[in-house]
């Protein structure tokens, strides 16, 4: 049996994660590619959906990259330094700075790229499944926010499906929080009216 996470290894884990996790790429390079202040573009969402609303897919390849890269660095970071299953708290917080960032006043983005890099380097093998399945989605139904709803509801399933069945849980509860920030995402596809990648009125359409 696991020995109980030391309490100063919990809080080191969600410190960790959390401070990644909040580094608004998003912003940075919408400033550094001449774009501008993301917030007042678009959904106003820090994402790489968003930067690329603006036109630099430059810009939001490398925060879709970063936003990925940060997570994953917080399971690394933890595991390295700290106790064994510090790595669940430092995905866990990633993505919650992702999401609530304390220097945008909690709002961030919706936790999709960072979600995939915690999957990625918590087991990556089920990271890559998370991955492939909304490029797959994605070819199919040319659906950004679809896509990215149905490969984060299968994740906590690879992660059964491949053994890491301690992860489960901390994925599962992720799952809930980023398919909840995709609720009005979930209105407009019920309605047909969510924009399709490439797409007229994509660039214009909010919160996607």
């Amino acid at each position: 049996m696991t020995a109980p996470l030391p309490l100063y290894a919990s809080l080191a884990a969600l410190a960790l994660g959390y401070l990644l996790g909040s580094i608004p790429f998003g912003i940075l390079f919408a400033r550094l590619s001449g774009a501008g202040d993301l917030r007042k573009i678009g959904s106003g969402n820090i994402g790489a959906t968003n930067v690329l609303r603006t036109g630099k897919k430059g810009a939001a390849a490398a925060t879709l990259l970063c936003d990925g890269a940060k997570g994953a660095l917080a399971v690394f970071l933890a595991r390295f330094f700290l106790p064994p299953d510090a790595e669940i708290f430092a995905a866990l917080a990633a993505v919650l700075g992702h999401v609530f960032p304390i220097w945008l006043r909690f709002r961030g983005g919706k936790g999709v790229a960072t979600f995939i890099g915690i999957a990625l380097a918590l087991n990556w093998q089920a990271g890559l499944l998370v991955g492939a399945t909304w490029l797959l989605a994605a070819a199919v139904w040319r659906i950004s926010s679809l896509s990215a709803l149905i490969a984060i509801a299968l994740a906590p399933a690879y992660f059964f499906a491949l053994g890491s069945r301690g992860y489960v849980a901390p994925m599962l509860v992720l799952a809930v929080l980023v398919i909840f920030m995709h609720r009005e995402n979930i209105q407009r596809l019920l309605k047909g009216e969510e924009p399709r990648i490439g797409g007229r009125g994509s660039r214009d359409a909010a919160r996607s």
